[in-house]
């Protein structure tokens, strides 16, 4: 039953599999017995104070010296400070663009697959532009990325975009429809938080750090890369430099994704909204066992309203955030026309994610048309 339900929604669709370069790989295997002045370096998967201590005993060389040699492993290093990241991930960008451009020319492949390594090569290239500020890059299969707007060493509050399906790097950022895009989504947030609260110290993230569904298939159905998901995000925001809150703006299935991962983030993490979310996994705000607020929003057009909001042997996610026995504060999000308008300038949604970022709880517009969404916060009648 609950098959034919997801089929009837669109949520069957044949799984696509990715491709890309093992280049991550290889980065891995040289890091695993790489020394610095006969001192080893700290695992990979090294927790986040353990790599944090490592790199505030290096000087600028010895880190730039690591950044240039092993770019794919240190620019995605959770604990490395964050201008090391973004002159790894250039480096690292540079060498997958080679790769890729080499890829495009090779006659072995298939044309399929050298416009695959064309499109790539152009993607990396651009995403290398001076002044980006790529946070983490892995190339293999689809890849991963995420890039900072504003300064994310200064920033006393950070925003964090988790995007939904079909999320990689060559749909990281789009020229058309760039609304749709993580890119795309953190710009029109940023403005909308600048534009807010003028003087306020904060960054945006657009986060493509997991390995998203493609399509509206079985992945998309199950929390499967949810999990997976959840653990990259929670070392995210463990993570970020300083003392800066939280806020992670959760889109579609990226809703799952911080669903799943509600209960072990950080207490720094102090809002999670969701937007066009197929379910969270949980019940009820309450199932979440997270301290942070949770918010939610849904356009009336929204297609993910008719998407089964249950959780069946492993199928679906469970209830829906907008109703209101899931306990969560309900955002207005008029004029945000369907699935992919949240992030459109001029729409409620927007505006009321920038309010949050931000802080400045009192003129959010509730869903309701009341006060209610804005109630129990401290301070949230003064600001």
């Amino acid at each position: 039953m609950v098959f034919v339900l997801l089929a009837t929604t669109g949520w069957t669709a044949v799984h696509r599999p990715e491709g890309g370069t093992p280049l991550r790989a290889t980065a891995l295997a040289a890091w695993a017995k790489a020394r610095l002045h006969g001192r080893p370096v700290p695992p990979a998967d090294a927790p986040v104070r353990t790599v944090a201590r490592f790199f505030a005993s290096l000087d600028g060389a010895e880190r730039a010296r690591l950044a240039e040699g092993y770019p794919l492993v240190v620019g995605n290093l959770d604990g490395v400070p964050v201008a090391t990241r973004y002159e790894a991930n250039l480096h690292g960008l540079e060498q997958a663009a080679r790769v890729e451009d080499a890829r495009s020319r090779d006659v072995t492949l298939t044309p399929a697959d050298r416009a695959l390594a064309t499109r790539r090569a152009h993607r990396f290239a651009s995403l290398a532009d001076p002044g980006r500020q790529i946070l983490a890059f892995d190339p293999t299969g689809g890849g991963r990325v995420a890039e900072v707007f504003g300064d994310l060493e200064r920033a006393r509050r950070v925003s964090v975009i988790v995007p939904g399906v079909d999320t990689d790097a060559l749909t990281f950022e789009r020229s058309q429809r760039r609304l749709t895009s993580p890119v795309g989504m953190a710009e029109s947030l940023y403005a909308a938080e600048r534009a807010a609260a003028p003087e306020s110290r904060t960054a945006v993230i657009a986060w493509a750090g997991y390995t998203a569904p493609t399509g509206v298939g079985m992945d998309a159905a199950t929390g499967r890369l949810a999990f997976d998901g959840a653990v990259r995000l929670k070392s995210l925001t463990v993570a970020l430099p300083g003392g800066a809150e939280v806020a992670l703006f959760c889109h579609s299935y990226g809703s799952v994704v911080c669903g799943v991962a509600a209960r072990e983030l950080p207490d720094r993490v102090t809002d999670v909204v969701v937007a066009g979310s197929p379910g969270m996994r949980a019940s009820s705000v309450e199932g979440l066992h997270t301290t942070a607020r949770v918010w939610a929003t849904r356009d009336e057009g929204d297609w993910i309203a008719d998407v089964p909001h249950l959780e069946v042997g492993g199928l679906g996610h469970g209830a829906d955030p907008v109703s209101p026995d899931f306990g969560a504060r309900l955002l207005s999000s008029a004029r945000a026309r369907s699935h992919t308008g949240y992030f459109a300038p001029g729409t409620d949604s927007v505006e009321n994610f920038a309010k949050i970022g931000t802080g400045t709880f009192a003129s959010i517009v509730c869903a309701t048309g009341d006060d209610a969404c804005r109630r129990e916060i401290p301070g949230a009648d003064q600001d």
